[in-house]
């Protein structure tokens, strides 16, 4: 229905930055939301932040003035600029579009990105 596909992973040290990006293809006009989430090693898999179809934005405690969420709509691509990275940041990230089908809630996820930040 929906395919996503993250870019933007690697290695990086803390304070730095990266910008992950995620390409949304097929039934595009059913998505109302894509949000970002990562994984830890031995956590628990996290939302991070997200943005609806209107633009509003929400974002988890820990990345609040230093993750920005943003969208292209002409792309089809959803971003996460991620600034001041701190080692407590390295896991995996994954994007997930939600929307309805025909009155069917879906989720599609992407197949993730790793992060990792060196102290």
């Amino acid at each position: 229905q929906v395919r996503l596909v993250e870019s933007g992973g690697g290695l990086v040290q803390a304070g730095g930055s990266l910008r992950l990006s995620c390409a949304a293809s097929g039934l595009i006009f059913a998505i109302n939301g894509i949000d970002w989430y990562r994984q830890a090693p031995g956590k628990q898999r996290e939302l991070v932040a997200g943005i609806t179809n209107a633009g509003n934005t929400n974002y988890v405690d820990s990345v609040k003035g230093r993750f920005t969420i943003s969208r292209d709509n002409a792309k089809n691509t959803v971003y996460l600029q991620m600034n001041n990275l701190k080692p407590e940041d390295t896991a995996v990230y994954y994007c997930n579009a939600r929307g309805q089908l025909s009155g069917t809630s879906f989720n599609s996820w992407g197949q993730g990105t790793q992060v990792t930040v060196s102290s």
